[in-house]
């Protein structure tokens, strides 16, 4: 299923609770997204998740994005990036970049209680699950 494309009328319809959170457990940010397709792969997840955040922000461009990965031209702030100019930002240029840090062990995502590893894994979001973001942090001389 392409993920801008959801299923004919007469589909059962999810719903998800995307969430970030620090390494040490720390609960961060959090949006819900309804009428989600009922299984979805983890590819999909994040490009939504992506899409999403990035039309948060061109709806209202502000001198910080807060989003999964970072922009072109930022400096990265507390809790995100620093835009030096405000523009719009490419979701799919961001999708892009966010699979690439999930294949690099950039953040992990974690529905329900479950680690996904693969982005062309299968995710079933029935029962409202919550997709957990957890960005990674490189070890100093590792």
């Amino acid at each position: 299923m392409n993920l801008l494309t959801f299923p004919q009328q007469g589909s059962t319809m999810a719903r998800a609770i995307f969430r970030d959170e620090s390494p040490l457990g720390d609960r961060l940010d959090a949006f819900e997204l309804p009428d989600l397709p009922d299984s979805v792969t983890v590819r999909e997840l994040i490009r939504l998740r992506v899409r999403e955040e990035v039309a948060r922000y061109n709806a209202d461009p502000g001198p910080s994005f807060r989003g999964l990965v970072r922009p072109d031209d930022t400096e990265a702030e507390l809790n995100g990036y620093h835009m030096r100019k405000r523009r719009s930002i490419s979701w799919e240029r961001q999708a892009d970049i966010a699979e690439r840090a999930f294949t690099r062990n950039g953040f992990v995502v974690l529905v329900g209680d479950r680690q996904v590893e693969d982005l062309d894994e299968s995710v079933a979001l029935t029962g409202d699950p919550e997709i957990v973001f957890i960005k990674l942090v490189p070890l100093v001389g590792g």
